[in-house]
């Protein structure tokens, strides 16, 4: 749900004042910040945050196509592993085989030209 036009887009205050008067070129690394829940305002654009996942701090560069978003959108604190079990494994493991065969016939057929 989206928030109150009346209200404006919530921006964490903090983050304004770390790049208030600052140009991208002129911060050394990327800033850090919790703020997960902020959204991301024009003034941002061209910086790198740090955004927690929970863990660490991802690397984040914001580019005008990020504007109006949140920061916590493009640092994932899930780690997606994979869907499957037994089913996927042998799906994984024909994936392979053929990968294999087609690394030899093309192996074959580059020694067949010498």
């Amino acid at each position: 749900m989206s928030r109150s036009l009346k209200k404006g887009p919530y921006v964490e205050e903090s983050l304004l004042k770390k790049i208030e008067g600052k140009k991208p070129a002129d911060v050394s690394g990327p800033i850090k910040t919790w703020a997960r829940r902020s959204q991301i305002s024009p003034e941002m654009v061209g910086f790198t945050f740090g955004v927690h996942n929970g863990k660490e701090h991802i690397e984040v560069f914001v580019s005008e196509e990020m504007v109006g978003h949140r920061l916590g959108e493009f640092s994932h604190s899930k780690k997606f592993l994979r869907h499957g079990g037994k089913m996927q494994k042998e799906l994984e493991q024909k994936k392979k085989e053929s990968e294999i065969a087609a690394a030899k016939s093309a192996k074959e057929a580059g020694d067949s030209k010498k």
